[in-house]
């Protein structure tokens, strides 16, 4: 209840995620740069209109109009020049002053186009000029050398007055051109400021977007995952009572989360792993204790066990001797069965000890030439094989690293199993094939007796098991056991394989390499 609690008391923003995180972010960062991105473009393009407007507008009309002064200047000059002398060369700054006006004139129509005050004022200059060139200028300009002298000295009252309305209309005009251009330069050195303080936001916008992402990230992610990655780090070393801190963004706190309960998870394996550790340490001393009683057993088997069997069969067959006359058919029976029993008995004991002894043997691992320990196997089993009129073929065997007792064992059994259980119509014939295959010897005992079934080929194997009566063929029931342990012990497997026709095939491996046993006994490596 606490924990449905504290999750419900837990900020909603603490359940956003770092995706969420970064978005949102990201998305307020956009919209402040868009928007002063956009107040920036405005303010370039305000500061590019005013400086425009300065440099190609204002500033060259201005200069338009002061040479338009000039040209008229130069008019004035000129007639009345030619209207005091009556000589035509001082009407070269009139004819100037003409060409040179009309340019001035052009281009300040051109320049005033957006600009209502300046073009009222290019119209009234022109209606003043025009009206002093008709009624002074063009008519002496016109006159002949003589005309002329008189014509300026009645006209030259008017003459004054007109061209002072001239240069009072072309002195209002610059006075206003001027007062435009200075206007204009004081709007773009306030878009220029507004453009040097909108810049300087923006860059002070992005150092403070760029601190502050940092520390963000610094306490949002990269804090929290070095926590977790710290804690991570401690419960690596074995520190596993370390608990991993949850904090930050729901991602990362689920993640904290899941490492916190993969850490109890791995501290409960742990200490179930050190409770089965435990147990089987008591079920290894159980496993000692009972080795030590089944070596005593086998002491007492091997000596007290044999000795009474003895003298059963001793004493039994002393008894036969010097009564037989005094028996009958049945007493010599129970008798012949006594004998027979305590022999089995005995056979049997054997064979379980010799069972026991495969792998506890204190007897260190050497080389052991298979040719020669199948020799001795075969001369063990010679009377066997002179009677079966048995054959037994073989591929050159190698050299392995084992007990040479248990080896010669093996090959005993695997050869005596194949000529006890024989086909009755046809004398046994056996096969040893040998391969390499892969780091192991791979062995195959081929025989054409009688064979086994599908169903039995992994019981065979189980001590004690017979697929056939004591009265058909004789044994206990441990040779094949006897042979398993032995292969297995050497670190090599064995089993029944399937063939075509007749007969048994046991396969067996034997490692290239010595066991680890050896290895540490100091062995010497196969050949």
């Amino acid at each position: 209840m606490r924990v449905g609690t504290a999750a419900r008391e837990r900020p909603v923003i603490s359940r956003w995620t770092t995706r969420r995180w970064l978005l949102s972010g990201v998305a307020v960062v956009a919209v402040v740069l868009v928007t002063l991105g956009s107040l920036g473009m405005w303010a370039l393009a305000r500061t590019s209109q005013l400086t425009d407007q300065v440099v190609q507008f204002r500033s060259p009309a201005l200069i338009s109009a002061v040479r338009l002064e000039t040209a008229l200047v130069n008019q004035e000059t000129g007639v009345r020049g030619y209207g005091l002398s009556g000589r035509r060369e001082f009407l070269q700054p009139y004819t100037q002053g003409l060409s040179t006006e009309k340019i001035a004139t052009d281009s300040l129509t051109g320049l005033l186009q957006g600009d209502k005050t300046a073009r009222e004022d290019l119209i009234v200059v022109r209606a003043k000029v025009a009206a002093w060139q008709s009624r002074v200028a063009r008519p002496v300009a016109e006159a002949s050398p003589g005309d002329a002298v008189a014509l300026s000295a009645r006209r030259t009252d008017d003459g004054k007055r007109l061209f002072d309305d001239v240069r009072a209309a072309l002195t209002a005009q610059q006075d206003h051109l001027r007062s435009a251009r200075a206007q204009a330069g004081e709007d773009l050195d306030r878009a220029q400021r507004l453009r040097t303080i909108v810049f300087t936001a923006i860059a002070l916008v992005i150092v403070v977007v760029t601190v502050v992402i940092f520390d963000a990230l610094r306490r949002g992610v990269t804090a929290p995952l070095d926590r977790i990655g710290a804690a991570a780090r401690e419960i690596g070393r074995g520190r596993f009572g370390h608990a991993v801190p949850a904090s930050g963004p729901a991602d990362l706190h689920q993640l904290a989360t899941d490492v916190e309960t993969m850490r109890l998870r791995l501290v409960h394996e742990l200490e179930q792993s050190e409770l089965a550790r435990e147990l089987l340490d008591q079920q290894a001393e159980e496993l000692r204790r009972s080795n030590a009683e089944l070596e005593q057993f086998a002491y007492v088997a091997s000596h007290d066990l044999q000795e009474p069997l003895r003298k059963i069969s001793s004493f039994t067959q002393l008894l036969q001797r010097r009564y037989g006359d005094q028996l009958d058919e049945r007493a010599d029976q129970y008798i012949a069965f006594a004998v027979d029993g305590a022999n089995r008995m005995q056979i049997l004991i054997n064979d379980l000890l010799a069972f026991s002894r495969v792998g506890r043997m204190q007897i260190e691992p050497s080389q052991v030439d298979l040719e020669h320990s199948l020799a001795q196997a075969l001369d063990s089993l010679s009377v066997l094989v002179e009677e079966t009129g048995a054959t037994v073929e073989h591929d050159p065997l190698p050299v392995v690293v084992g007990e040479p007792q248990q080896l010669g064992l093996l090959w005993q059994n695997l050869l005596s199993n194949a000529l006890k259980f024989r086909a009755p119509d046809r004398p046994p014939h056996i096969r040893i094939s040998v391969r390499r295959q892969g780091e192991d010897w791979h062995f195959t005992v081929r025989d054409n007796g009688i064979g086994i079934a599908p169903e039995f080929r992994e019981k065979v194997f189980v001590i004690f098991q017979r697929l056939h009566t004591r009265d058909a063929y004789p044994g206990t029931g441990i040779g094949l056991a006897m042979c398993k342990k032995t292969v297995e012990y050497h670190g090599g497997t064995i089993d029944i394989e399937p063939v075509d026709g007749d007969g048994t095939a046991v396969c067996f491996t034997l490692p290239l390499q010595p066991p680890a046993e050896a290895v540490d006994n100091g062995a010497p490596e196969p050949r």
